[in-house]
């Protein structure tokens, strides 16, 4: 019986001292940030692929533990939807419910500048995890996404200082700092063209 009692206050301690839960050493504080580039075209056509832009600085005087952005298409159906870039089929019945407005490249996304995925990936796919980032320091982040889903949407961005949500990122006003890209993309497909590389890119329009 003993032998059972100090088997259970070893297991207790043990628990006790484990931090590996996400968030276990993460502060309450709140982490003043500043979006500096938000950069989504207003047009695109169904097939086309266009970057989507996210720069955040840390407007603050402390390090943000984790700089994160989660990202959905605004409305009932997108926040319906386990997909970032995605909505929510109302119809019933249906194997796979969550629709893509857009596909998100593979290697996506990244920091501006370098060829390396960014973005840890976690338990919701609708988040990204950029890690810290110091005072007065930028992070601009890439996304790579191709239309695929004709329509008017909106695409909302919320920008946090972690992934347990302790830590809060906030403006200068005291907001929650993030945005939206409203997005019109038409059936029209682009003219495309493939590399020697076999991947296929968008000839750019001319100027009219």
């Amino acid at each position: 019986m003993a032998g059972t009692a100090i088997a259970v206050l070893a297991v207790a301690a043990a628990g006790c001292g484990d931090d590996s839960s996400p968030g276990a050493n993460e502060s309450s504080d709140t982490y003043e940030v500043k979006v500096i580039t938000a950069e989504f075209p207003a047009k695109q056509r169904l097939g086309e692929t266009s970057l989507m832009r996210i720069g955040v600085r840390n407007s603050g005087d402390k390090t943000v533990p984790s700089l994160t952005v989660t990202i959905f298409v605004a409305g009932k159906e997108g926040e319906a939807s386990s997909l970032p870039f995605g909505i929510r089929s109302p119809e019933p019945g249906l194997a796979q419910p969550d629709r893509p407005v857009w596909v998100l490249s593979e290697h996506y996304p990244r920091i501006a500048g370098s060829d390396e995925r960014a973005g840890a990936e976690n338990s919701s796919i609708n988040t990204f995890d950029f890690g810290p980032l110091k005072p007065d320091e930028t992070t601009e982040a890439v996304w790579k996404l191709s239309a695929v889903k004709t329509g008017n949407f909106t695409l909302r961005y919320e920008i946090d200082a972690s992934l347990s949500g302790a830590a809060k990122a906030e403006t200068a006003e005291g907001d929650q700092p993030g945005g939206s890209f409203p997005a019109q993309i038409s059936a029209t497909p682009p003219d495309t063209i493939v590399t020697d590389s076999g991947e296929v890119v968008t000839i750019p329009q001319k100027a009219k």
